[in-house]
């Protein structure tokens, strides 16, 4: 971001491309991780992988507690997207590049901050391509999940 490019939290209201600036911030609400999440992701997903399921699997790995799945944390996040007082008047996801930093426990408080790093017009000029930055962190401000999303945008 340049000098120029200075970051504004967007308010409550709904944003089309041409609304956009680089360095426009969305702040999502916190929703909080429960072992009833966990639970019907793996059976939706098929994902029962030891340590999502079981706290003593969990704890034999290292870990203090069961571990959310990494793609259900990614849901969430985009939930919390669709949750926000300022919303993108989006078409379709494009994409999600995302890199999992640290554990999501039973009880954990998610929330996002979602950062326009870039905008442009799609090739035939009638919609336009947002990048994200997407940074989600748990109650102690620690960063569990970072990454960029893609998103279409009506203009």
């Amino acid at each position: 971001m340049t000098a120029r490019q200075k970051s504004r939290r967007l308010t409550r209201g709904l944003y089309r491309l041409d609304d956009l600036k680089i360095g426009d911030v969305i702040e999502t609400p916190q929703r909080l991780i429960t072992a009833l999440d966990i639970d019907q992701f793996a059976a939706l997903s098929g994902d029962y992988f030891a340590i999502h399921m079981n706290e003593d699997a969990a704890r034999a790995s290292g870990f203090s507690g069961r571990v959310a799945h990494g793609l259900l944390v990614l849901s969430i996040i985009d939930g919390l997207k669709n949750q926000a007082d300022a919303q993108l008047d989006a078409i379709a996801s494009l994409g999600w590049d995302m890199g999992f930093s640290a554990p999501v426990f039973v009880g954990d408080r998610l929330s996002a901050r979602l950062t326009i790093i870039d905008i442009r017009p799609t090739s035939d000029g009638k919609r336009g391509i947002a990048t994200i930055e997407v940074i989600a962190g748990n109650q102690h401000d620690e960063v569990v999940q970072k990454g960029v999303n893609t998103l279409m945008l009506h203009r």
